[in-house]
């Protein structure tokens, strides 16, 4: 059976992400929580309603430590089995100018998104180099394609991703595994639930927000096999935002 793990899976994009993989290619899905033992459980249900299979798996991605005893139980409670698909997901944000920000609020931001990738991608990654087969897909922000005032932390963190992205593709690629990136605009979620709308989508060209399933169905097109030949992009999906 192939396995999925979306970190940061309980909620919002991260949940419609868990939902369209087994809508669409039946992966059993890892549902990566850190705190939220409520919402990771209430996503496992509707994963299962679908019919689906999937378990919840909690760990910080900050915390190479945790990361690491969480893989190595779920290897040894399932030792036939491999994680064939990353969704690094994981994501917060702590909005402020920069030349007011706290040291804190910029470590906590970079530690979730860039190291959190480096954690549990070089965690993985190993296993999909000797099966020759695998794919890492990172989720990054228009933040870190172009900057937004008041989010440099931000920016900083998903335009590592970004690098990150285009780097590792070029690392694995000749044994066949594919490392992509979508970066999404303003899309409805709990990170944006604060956000002036009205205001907002003036700058988009299609004048509106996007929902959560339309970011789904990226991910879940670079997780196909009908993927295979694109490695190292980074997809944008922001209405025409930076266009």
């Amino acid at each position: 059976m192939k396995t999925a793990l979306v970190t940061g899976g309980s909620r919002g994009l991260g949940k419609a992400i868990v939902l369209q993989l087994v809508k669409d290619h039946g992966f059993n899905v890892l549902i990566n929580f850190t705190a939220n033992e409520k919402a990771a459980k209430e996503t496992l249900a509707e994963v299962e309603a679908l019919g689906g299979t999937g378990e919840t798996i909690q760990f910080n991605v900050e915390n190479k430590q945790q990361v690491g005893d969480a893989m190595t139980t779920w290897e040894k409670e399932n030792p036939k089995e491999y994680i064939s698909l990353v969704v690094n997901n994981a994501g917060i944000t702590r909005d402020g100018l920069f030349m007011w920000m706290e040291e804190k609020d910029w470590d906590d931001v970079i530690n979730v998104s860039a190291k959190g990738f480096f954690n549990v991608t070089q965690r993985l990654i190993s296993k999909m180099l000797r099966k020759r087969a695998g794919k890492v897909v990172n989720v990054a922000s228009l933040s870190g394609m172009k900057g937004v005032p008041g989010q440099t932390n931000y920016s900083a963190a998903k335009g590592a991703m970004i690098a990150a992205t285009k780097a590792l593709a070029q690392e694995v690629g000749k044994r066949g595994i594919t490392v992509n990136a979508v970066a999404p605009g303003f899309i409805h979620s709990d990170m944006t639930s604060d956000l002036n709308e009205d205001e907002l989508k003036k700058m988009v060209p299609l004048n509106r927000f996007g929902q959560a399933e339309e970011v789904a169905h990226l991910v879940s097109f670079l997780a196909s096999d009908k993927a295979n030949y694109i490695t190292g992009e980074v997809i944008n999906i922001n209405g025409g935002i930076y266009s």
